[in-house]
């Protein structure tokens, strides 16, 4: 069984311009494209709000915070998986606060080997928050499904007279006998009713 191939989108942010350098030879555009960068905070916050991205790498220190915050931030809003570098005097500080937020962390100096292992994980938690998020919005739409046949089971029982198994029973029939889905049914009942 062969694995769909995805390519990344990334926002990196970094004032560094050598962490720069480093990371755009450690992605190749057939794998994460793509790749932009930010100076700070402000910025990184900014291109947030214009795309969304699979992964989000912070390079800490930044001019305008520790980045932990802005990690923190982005990890809880949106579906990244995120990736926080810090050298020793800030990862031990940092670390635990990270951790509890789903934030990968690594120390700086790392290797190319070390780096390509933690895009790899990135990869790994990035698949699993996409099909979490599947999940979350089959559930949800399953929900709209349910209120619309409710408000339409209502508006029979109200403008028909029906009584609520009676209503349910309609709605049932009608979405068997016409092959189509309850939703549709439910729909044109509060089309016609409202």
């Amino acid at each position: 069984m062969s694995l769909e191939k995805r390519v990344y989108s990334v926002l990196a942010v970094s004032s560094n311009a050598k962490f720069k350098e480093a990371l755009t030879a450690l992605l190749p555009e057939s794998d994460y494209s793509p790749v932009s960068f930010a100076r700070d905070v402000n910025s990184a916050r900014r291109a947030l709000t214009e795309r969304d991205f699979d992964f989000i790498m912070v390079n800490s220190p930044l001019p305008d915070d520790t980045g932990l915050r802005f990690a923190t931030d982005a990890v809880t809003s949106s579906g990244a998986a995120v990736l926080l570098f810090a050298g020793t005097e800030l990862y031990d500080d940092i670390h635990d606060r990270a951790s509890q937020h789903g934030i990968f962390m690594l120390l700086k100096p790392t290797s190319k080997q070390i780096l390509s292992t933690a895009l790899d994980w990135m990869a790994s938690a990035r698949e699993r928050l996409r099909k979490t998020e599947k999940k979350a919005i089959t559930i949800e739409e399953k929900m709209n499904e349910i209120r619309l046949v409710n408000r339409a089971k209502w508006l029979l029982i109200s403008e028909v007279k029906m009584d609520e198994p009676a209503a349910h029973r309609f709605i049932e029939k009608q979405a068997m006998d016409r092959c189509v889905s309850k939703r549709e049914v439910a729909e044109e009942i509060i089309k016609t009713y409202s």
